[in-house]
């Protein structure tokens, strides 16, 4: 019996779909936009057709969330995405200035490898396809393992779409042994262009230091606002249907909820009423014990799981069956306060301030901590709140009166539908945008002439004889000079 060396054999496989990929790409890139744009269209009705197939087998395969919400999901990640990009011109000519004549061609980058993480496996590799080939690209991706199974179904679903469009289906492909290796190898292969990275805090600091260019996200960390002058019920409503979503699975979702103290006793009741359960300080203990690892992170089995099953493994007796999301007081930041750190579960931390701008304050020490450049959500009728955080909160999307991960996905608002979300330089990331085809293409600039030499002469100042002015009604060269002359001496004095 030959024995073969599953690493080996992962790597192999990543070339070979690279090298696939590379050829299905040059095929794309010849093709018009009408062409490319029904590609994009099949993939997208593919998704919807197979959106509760998909979801079940997530479901199946990672144990995380809820079908029904991952079937909106899976729609949200094909129909979605497409009917928001169905327009953009992402072929040839995209813009031409007529006064400078510039004119700015779109190119796509080429191959890409994109990273799926078990959370949202088969919305984000139904998301990443359609905007990698509505940008020209193709793509290869590397699965979580835990969940294989489900994405390579939904490859297998978008290489069908494709190859019925008209498309080569090496324009989207997928590692089916994966290793660490593998993931690795494909991040640094020559013939890609570019990584998008969606998953863990490790995966994406790998791409980033991969040496070719990434897109990646970092974590969120999202506290949402309850604001005095909000409709409390309607607000409360929203989040409790935010973070119960998939069980709160996407990264956007809050993690906790902070309002003045005044407002604790109204917000407390309105919570328990829409069925938050509030934990006691035993109860604090013992899942503040549970949800963070010896390390620091996450726990992955609070991930994506119902209250009930996170009561069960952490031992909360007095949990009642009716609750929705479980609720912990939380009073600071860092090491010993594992609620002020981002929960994939129905689980959020409670903070308080005496006024808006002590709030302000513990949110930005909150998303420092883990989350920046991330979410920020909050509930208020009074736009001049709005403005005051906007320009203080480090983060890259804030949202309004919506339930924040629909929001930030860009479901229940109007930016781009996406599964991937820039976190901006004060995040690591790449990008602060909502990733979308136009982040994943470069552009080519073609410029004509509007002036000659003798022209650009004509128009330079005469500095020699005074004619440099620093500003309108400044000093010219000689004055500068004399002024520093002066300064000198008076220091040398000193």
């Amino acid at each position: 019996m030959q024995l073969y060396d599953k690493d080996l054999l992962s790597m192999q496989e990543v070339r070979e779909l690279v090298g696939a990929a590379k050829k299905a790409q040059r095929e794309l890139a010849e093709m018009t936009q009408e062409q490319v744009d029904r590609i994009v269209c099949a993939i997208a009705e593919a998704g919807v057709r197979n959106a509760r197939r998909l979801a079940e087998m997530a479901n199946e395969d990672t144990g995380f969330g809820k079908v029904e919400d991952k079937v909106i999901k899976n729609i949200f990640g094909s129909r979605g995405v497409y009917e928001y990009i169905k327009d953009m011109k992402t072929v040839g000519v995209v813009e031409y200035d007529d006064v400078k004549k510039v004119r700015t061609i779109a190119v796509p980058v080429g191959v890409i490898a994109g990273l799926v993480p078990s959370t949202n496996p088969t919305s984000t590799a139904l998301y990443k396809a359609e905007i990698a080939i509505k940008a020209g690209n193709a793509i290869v991706f590397s699965p979580h393992p835990t969940a294989l199974r489900c994405i390579m179904e939904t490859v297998k679903v978008i290489r069908q779409a494709v190859s019925e469009a008209g498309g080569n289906e090496n324009l989207v492909s997928c590692i089916t042994i994966p290793t660490m290796e593998a993931t690795d190898n494909l991040m640094r292969h020559r013939d890609v262009a570019l990584i998008l990275a969606t998953g863990g805090s490790a995966m994406v600091r790998a791409a980033y230091s991969s040496g070719t260019p990434a897109i990646g996200v970092g974590p969120g960390n999202g506290p949402a606002y309850l604001e005095r002058t909000c409709d409390l019920p309607l607000a409360v409503k929203r989040i409790i249907d935010s973070k119960t979503f998939d069980y709160g699975t996407i990264c956007a979702s809050e993690q906790s909820i902070i309002c003045d103290e005044d407002m604790v006793p109204a917000v407390r009741a309105e919570m328990e009423k829409q069925g938050a359960y509030f934990l006691d300080d035993e109860e604090r203990a013992k899942l503040g014990r549970f949800i963070l690892r010896a390390n620091g992170t996450m726990n992955p089995e609070i991930v994506g799981r119902s209250v009930d099953t996170i009561a069960r493994l952490a031992g909360l007796d007095k949990a009642p069956a009716s609750a929705r999301v479980l609720v912990a007081r939380e009073d600071g930041v860092g090491r010993g306060h594992p609620y002020a750190n981002e929960k994939l579960g129905p689980i959020l931390a409670f903070f308080t301030g005496k006024d808006y701008k002590e709030v302000c304050e513990t949110v930005c020490t909150v998303l420092r901590y883990e989350g920046a450049g991330h979410t920020f959500s909050m509930h208020t009728k009074d736009e001049k709140m709005v403005e005051y955080f906007a320009k203080r909160v480090p983060v890259s999307r804030v949202m309004v009166n919506t339930p924040s991960a629909l929001g930030g996905i860009g479901a229940s608002t109007g930016m781009m539908p996406a599964l991937t979300l820039g976190c901006g330089a004060v995040g690591g990331s790449a990008t602060s945008e909502n990733v979308g085809p136009m982040q994943l293409l470069n552009t080519r600039k073609v410029a004509y002439g509007l002036r000659e030499m003798e022209e650009i002469r004509r128009g330079a100042p005469d500095c020699a004889n005074g004619g440099c002015r620093i500003s309108e009604g400044g000093m010219n060269e000689a004055e500068v000079e004399e002024l520093v002359r002066r300064i000198v001496a008076r220091l040398q004095k000193e």
